[in-house]
């Protein structure tokens, strides 16, 4: 397809003259043609060539316009809904996805050739969600989240009205960003375990082909797998390589690097794991095959596997439940003292838990496992001589226990970085240390190490057999956490190993600190963007007065602390809260949110 325009002299008086001036319609092929009068062009001189590059036009190109728009009309936007990409992509009910997945397609493959061919992933899942739901999410080459400015590209061609207003956007976003929509693409996409993901996958396949960009489907893998391969095949045969580019690679890279970092240390008893009723299932017992059975005491027993019925994925099991209702799985209640973790749906949770026969259920979530990791690294990091050396800090939200941040700066005297809500912010943060531990309180989290930290791990001379334990234990680590994102396998190893070098029981581990009782509410507003936060969203800027309410009122409370903050996708405002004890605790939320609702009706 291409404009084509051309001057045709009608008659040539000694002065003005009459021109038909045809242009083709770069979107519709038609020819629509017009007459001016004036004055001939002189005759053209020949030109330097321009100094700047020229911007590449897409209109111009020979892409297959027609093939897109056939595409697209056979998977159609649903009408009527306000589709807007988050931290998550696109997550909603699967039936709204078909049409959005198809467009995630073609912005996929034109993300793919502004960074010159470069894979591009996306994941179909809705991680701890109900069955029904499902959603799409695009990774960049390294396997972190989309460029934020990219976000605003899929939420605005998601929403176009009509085939060929997606076509016009699609190609104006082209131009605008100087992309060359015949240069060559790749796009690599998985799903969870969702009935609807296979018609998701479908759709988006389609979206490829439409605009020719190459592909591979891996079919069912956890998010965090895609994520890994994602950074596997962008690095490969580069001195930042990550690894061999396959499921088979993943699980080689993992289970060889947990059995060195164990060294000889034991593992003190089985561990039972809740899956969810998700991918992690199958996939962790994939893993289990990597390393040697048994070694070292490590014994795991998968509960919540069923994958068959899909109906069961996350229902009343998985980390979201045990987090949220502060309770073991009702459809696999583990007897007393035995040692449990759950995933949620796609993989990219953890929580540890166990029951006690006297003082009942013992929840370690994101927070908990955070300053186990800090703790461990810390240890190690001042056995390999790197103390002072390389710098460790720990990432949390608001939503951070105070007891665990309290903690962590009075114990390991750590920096502490307090980020929004949202994994994109937490890893950005961390990625500034040589070391960064991130975690939600979700169970969502992971560790980043600088090329600065690597190498200092594998290169180091150890001066002592202390020295040179250290400094291999933390090398196999480097190669054990998974950091492209948070990853419940690689955690999971992690935990187990910084347990079995502490020599804790799950109850020990516990026992460094009392969390502060908390509470967290969500309360319905007239309207929510009326809320507007400020300083890693612990406080509000608007509506005017909110704020200074909520801290008159925290004042009063001993350990005190509340803060309001908008929900991202509902119209509701989310209230927490945390006090010295559990009634105070309540209080202070009900408090809090009484404000909200005065000033949100």
């Amino acid at each position: 397809m291409g404009i084509k325009a051309w001057k045709t002299c009608i008659r040539r008086p000694p002065q003005a003259a009459t021109f038909r001036l045809s242009v083709q319609n770069p979107y519709t092929r038609e020819l629509q043609t017009t007459q001016i009068t004036g004055y001939p062009p002189p005759t053209r001189q020949p030109t330097a060539e321009p100094k700047q590059r020229p911007v590449p036009d897409p209109a111009a190109s020979t892409m297959d316009c027609d093939r897109i728009l056939e595409a697209s009309a056979k998977h159609p936007i649903v009408a009527g809904h306000d589709y807007q990409y988050g931290t998550a992509g696109f997550r909603m009910d699967s039936e709204l996805l078909t049409g959005v997945s198809f467009r995630v397609g073609l912005l996929a493959g034109l993300r793919s050739r502004q960074l010159n061919g470069r894979a591009i992933g996306v994941m179909i899942t809705a991680s701890h969600n109900p069955p029904a739901d499902n959603g799409v999410k695009i990774l960049d080459p390294m396997g972190d989240m989309l460029d934020k400015e990219w976000e605003d590209y899929a939420t605005q061609l998601v929403n176009c009205p009509t085939d060929q207003e997606l076509l016009d956007t699609y190609l104006d976003l082209a131009r605008r960003l100087e992309i060359d929509v015949n240069a060559s693409g790749r796009v690599i996409f998985g799903r969870d375990t969702r009935p609807s993901g296979h018609r998701l996958a479908a759709a988006l396949a389609a979206a490829l082909d439409a605009n020719t960009t190459e592909y591979t489907d891996y079919k069912i893998v956890t998010t965090p797998q895609l994520h890994y391969i994602t950074r596997c095949i962008n690095t490969e045969g580069t001195p930042e390589a990550y690894g061999d580019p396959t499921l088979v690679g993943y699980y080689k890279k993992l289970g060889g690097a947990f059995v060195r970092a164990l060294k000889e240390r034991k593992i003190q008893s089985k561990l039972s794991v809740d899956c969810a009723n998700g991918v992690g299932g199958p996939k962790l017992a994939e893993l289990l095959k990597y390393i040697p059975k048994g070694i070292n005491g490590f014994n795991v027993q998968l509960v919540n596997d069923d994958v068959i019925r899909p109906e069961l994925l996350n229902r009343e099991c998985g980390a979201d439940w045990v987090k949220t209702r502060q309770q073991p799985p009702l459809t696999h209640k583990p007897p007393p003292h035995v040692r449990c973790c759950s995933l949620d749906g796609d993989a990219d949770r953890l929580i540890y838990h166990w029951l006690d026969p006297i003082y009942g259920f013992f929840l370690l979530d994101g927070d908990r496992i955070a300053t186990l990791f800090a703790l461990f690294m810390d240890d190690m990091l001042r056995s390999a001589g790197l103390e002072g050396k390389l710098e460790m800090g720990v990432v949390q939200t608001a939503y951070a226990n105070g007891a665990s941040t309290t903690y962590l700066k009075r114990r390991l005297r750590v920096p502490i970085v307090i980020t929004p809500t949202g994994v994109k912010y937490l890893h950005r943060a961390a990625s500034q240390f040589d070391v960064g531990i991130y975690f939600e309180a979700n169970g969502h989290g992971t560790i980043v190490f600088s090329h600065e930290a690597l190498a200092a791990f594998h290169n180091t001379e150890p001066q002592s057999p202390a020295q040179k334990y250290a400094l291999e234990v933390l090398s196999a680590v480097g190669d054990m956490i998974n950091q492209t994102v948070g990853d419940a396998f690689s955690d999971m190893l992690m935990v187990e190993v910084a347990l079995a070098h502490s020599d804790w029981t799950l109850k020990e581990w516990a026992t460094i600190y009392d969390d502060l009782p908390n509470r967290l509410l969500q309360i319905q507003v007239g309207n929510k963007d009326i809320f507007c936060t400020t300083d890693a969203e612990r406080r509000l800027s608007h509506p005017p007065g909110a704020q200074n309410e909520i801290d008159d009122t925290v004042g009063k409370y001993n350990l005190g602390r509340s803060f309001a903050r908008p929900s991202g996708t509902e119209n509701v405002c989310r209230v927490y809260a945390e006090a010295a004890t559990r009634s105070e605790a309540d209080e202070l939320a009900t408090k809090v949110a009484h404000i909200v609702q005065q000033f949100g009706s």
